[in-house]
Formats: C-alpha cells, sequence, structure tokens
C-alpha cells in the first residue's frame, strides 16, 4: 500500500484523530493527493466527503471551483459548512454570489460561516451584501449585516442608517454596531 493510500485510509476511516492527522501530509503530497481527494468528494458518505473538502481546502492548490459546489448542493449541512470553511481560508472573489446565497441557507451554520467569508473577501462583497440588506429574508440581512459590520466600508452606511429605523431589534443592533465601528458613534432615540 503506498503512503497516499494509508493516508487516504486514515482520512476515511471514521476516527476523527486519524482523519485529522492524514490531513497534512496529504496536504504535503500537494498534486499527487489532488485527484484522489477529488474522487472521495463524490463519495456516497457524508463524513468521507467532509473530510475530503478539509483536506482539499487546506492545500494551496485548492481552487474555489472545487468547494463552491458542495456550498451549494450538498444535501449533508456539516458539508456544506465545511465548503464555507474552506473558502474563508481562500477568501476568493469569485465565491461571493455562492456565499451569499448561502447566507439563507436552512443551517444556520452555514449561513454564519458564509458570513465570516464575505467579510475575509472584504470590500468586494459589499455591493452584494447591500443588496442582500435591501431585499432578502431576514435572517440573511441580519448575517449581512453582521459582514457589513465587520468589513467597516463607508458604502454600508446609507443601509445601516435606513436599518435603524426598522422594528427588528437585531437588524438595528448589527447597523449600530456597523456604524460605530465605522467611527459614527450616536445616540438613537426613537421618538414617541
Amino acid at each position: 500500500m503506498s503512503a497516499l493510500d494509508e493516508l487516504l485510509e486514515d482520512l476515511t476511516s471514521g476516527d476523527e484523530e486519524r482523519a485529522e492527522g492524514a490531513v497534512q501530509p496529504l496536504t504535503e503530497l500537494g498534486e499527487q493527493a489532488i485527484s484522489s481527494l477529488l474522487d472521495l468528494t463524490r463519495s456516497p458518505q457524508v463524513d468521507s466527503r467532509w473530510w475530503a473538502i478539509r483536506a482539499l481546502a487546506q492545500s494551496p492548490l485548492c481552487r474555489t471551483e472545487w468547494l463552491v459546489p458542495f456550498l451549494e448542493n450538498d444535501p449533508a449541512p456539516e458539508v456544506r459548512q465545511c465548503a464555507a470553511l474552506g473558502l474563508a481560508v481562500k477568501a476568493d472573489e469569485s465565491a461571493i454570489q455562492p456565499l451569499i446565497k448561502s447566507l439563507s441557507d436552512a443551517d444556520s451554520m452555514v449561513g454564519s460561516l458564509a458570513m465570516t467569508a464575505l467579510v475575509r473577501i472584504g470590500s468586494a462583497a459589499v455591493p452584494s451584501l447591500i443588496e442582500t440588506v435591501k431585499q432578502d429574508r431576514q435572517s440573511a440581512r441580519i448575517l449581512a449585516l453582521r459582514a457589513l459590520a465587520g468589513i467597516k466600508d463607508h458604502r454600508a452606511i446609507p443601509i445601516m442608517m435606513k436599518v435603524m429605523s426598522e422594528d427588528s431589534s437585531l437588524l438595528q443592533h448589527w447597523a449600530q454596531e456597523g456604524l460605530e465601528r465605522l467611527g459614527l458613534d450616536m445616540i438613537y432615540i426613537k421618538p414617541e
């Protein structure tokens, strides 16, 4: 059995410690491991797909387009979470739209991890995040505002100001947080 085969066996062993121990050596194998890891992402076993994506995401050779399909389409929330986490590491602008879509994922952890990835991408994500705050469902709007607060881009000031007049305390909180991070500390009082 080759070193690659042994590492892949460890990765899919079902033993978390063995699997985690295989990730770094697989990454170090570079191009030699990529094809086998990509094959493993097509496994019917959720755990195998998760570990394959975990190992791919750590590789400097990983391409955004390898992770996006799992973020968008995998039926297992844990696999979508792993893909979102991998995209946060890559911080590639080409992932903005899939990450924006994932703010509305049925699994709240996927949405939170997508938000983290968008913050890591930074100012390139601001226009899409502003659009999300304007028209998406409430949970996505909250995550988009959190991302805007984290990015600290002045283009978000008008939408943050607008949200301050809405009845949602979570939206108001993240809008206020964003404004404060931008140095616009204000006291907001609703007229009686």
